[in-house]
């Protein structure tokens, strides 16, 4: 599903944000931050507003400060969703969520070919369906969903790796009643570990589109931020 939820509180993108730096991967232009020596990687998949959006880096940031090489790709090849210019059914029509995961095979292939020995992936929005694909075919060591569309229940039943699904309250694109189904399948898998959480009064895409002036949705974010770090920390980890 889709719909304005996903292309609400649009940030204002900035190509130079962030500690990190924006280099070529496989390809693609990838805002990477963190050191090569870590070999435990973090892949981002961004929602429609794409790789350039400051909070998302921020959030980069703050993941490679834990310890992680973390590698935020361009999969909107330049072409994020603009409110003033973009029709949204055109746009989702060129930019598909199938798409967006074929990219992301890429990406791991590449990060995997560096050395990096596990491998985490957190999707936004538009990018949780790319991340979910990758949790079905066990291509990452764990996986992380926030506020996540286009993600189904058959989805979830074919998940593979530990996956854990932060969502909001508010939230007709992943409303509650959906979450819960989530949790009740993935209880009902017990070789998968999951964590399903429901954020009261967040709304969607609220853990990378909050308004920094405003502490009580900082706090919102930092909180769903926390949660993804320690699941990363549990599971994406050196091999012994």
């Amino acid at each position: 599903m889709s719909g304005p939820e996903c292309c609400s509180n649009p940030p204002k993108l900035n190509p130079g944000s962030g500690v990190g730096h924006v280099e070529e991967l496989a390809g693609f232009k990838t805002y990477v931050t963190g050191s090569l020596h870590s070999k435990l990687a973090v892949l981002l998949v961004s929602d429609v507003f794409g790789y350039e959006a400051p909070n998302l880096r921020k959030l980069a940031d703050k993941v490679a400060a834990s310890g992680f090489y973390v590698v935020v790709p361009d999969f909107l090849y330049g072409e994020p969703y603009n409110p003033e210019r973009s029709n949204i059914a055109v746009w989702f029509k060129d930019h598909t969520v199938d798409k967006a995961f074929e990219d992301a095979k890429i990406i791991v292939d590449a990060l995997k070919s560096k050395g990096f020995s596990s491998i985490g992936a957190a999707g936004f929005c538009w990018g949780a369906k790319a991340v979910v694909e990758l949790a079905k075919d066990a291509l990452i060591q764990a996986a992380v969903m926030l506020h996540p569309s286009f993600v189904t229940v058959d989805d979830i039943k074919s998940a593979k790796v530990p996956i854990s699904i932060l969502g909001a309250e508010i939230d007709q694109r992943s409303p509650p009643e959906l979450l819960k189904q989530f949790d009740e399948i993935l209880n009902a898998k017990p070789e998968v570990d999951s964590f399903v959480k429901i954020f009261p009064k967040c709304g969607h895409g609220w853990t990378v589109r909050y308004n920094v002036d405003d502490q009580t949705a900082v706090s919102c974010a930092n909180e769903a931020h926390k949660d993804m770090l320690e699941w990363f920390a549990k599971y994406v980890k050196r091999e012994n």
